[in-house]
């Protein structure tokens, strides 16, 4: 089974990173946070990838170029007169990797389209790059195969940033409480296994993936949710690629089972 990676936007948002490379090739432990999630599809034995990519999406396609040199033991030997390259240990993944260009301004579902010959007609898993998680990914699998709907997306609870105000209609605030897992939302993760049938739903790069296609899928019933209770981070801003650096720098990080 494929998995195709959304890679391709601004990432406006932490810009003190995004204006010289693409948000999914920040680097996280010295490895851009794309690689981290290739890593987690990877333990669970699914090693082809479609990256969707876009802005500066040749800072991807030449990282992936140059992937293997980097990651093996090389000896350059130009004592003939030419450059022998030999190599002595390769550390290399097992990786299928394809990156499409989907343009600059293409929104989510637009990318999603423009990679349909590359998935062909098979069931395929999507994700953004820019978030890990310790979802357990064959469960997932399991979980969509069972129930034969079009699409699944893994749901996880997004906590209150703040306290609770009970307001009156007179302005005043009557309560006050510190935000518990309570006051929680599920929210749409990613890490989403998706039919072939999903196409149909996208018009074209106009297209906001979480928006008409995921809406219809879910008023057909045709749209299922893996609810996840373990770890989930987004890296949108510095102050959680801060925090997502920490974890993995302490030997801490939940995401990390390879």
């Amino acid at each position: 089974m494929k998995v195709v990676l959304l890679a391709g936007g601004f990432g406006t948002r932490i810009s003190e990173e995004s204006q010289f490379k693409p948000k999914p090739m920040i680097e996280i432990g010295g490895m851009p946070i794309l690689w981290h999630i290739m890593k987690e599809y990877s333990y669970y034995g699914f090693n082809e990838f479609i990256i969707c990519a876009g802005y500066k999406q040749h800072f991807i396609k030449e990282w992936f170029s140059d992937y293997f040199l980097h990651t093996s033991d090389v000896t350059f030997d130009f004592t003939r007169g030419k450059n022998d390259m030999i190599i002595h240990d390769m550390h290399a993944e097992p990786w299928k990797v394809t990156v499409v260009d989907t343009g600059l301004n293409t929104m989510t579902g637009g990318r999603i389209k423009r990679i349909q010959q590359y998935v062909g007609d098979e069931t395929f898993m999507l994700t953004y790059g820019d978030g890990v998680c310790d979802v357990n990914i064959a469960e997932l699998v399991k979980f969509h195969k069972s129930h034969g709907k079009i699409a699944t997306l893994t749901a996880v609870m997004l906590e209150q940033q703040k306290g609770i105000l009970d307001i009156g209609g007179d302005n005043a605030v009557h309560s006050f409480r510190e935000k518990n897992l309570a006051d929680s939302a599920p929210i749409n993760a990613g890490y989403m296994v998706l039919s072939p049938k999903v196409f149909d739903y996208i018009e074209g790069d106009e297209t906001v993936f979480e928006r008409k296609p995921l809406e219809k899928l879910a008023s057909e019933n045709e749209l299922m949710s893996f609810m996840h209770r373990g770890f989930w981070q987004c890296m949108d801003t510095k102050r959680e690629m801060d925090m997502v650096e920490k974890l993995y720098s302490e030997g801490i990080a939940p995401w990390k089972k390879w």
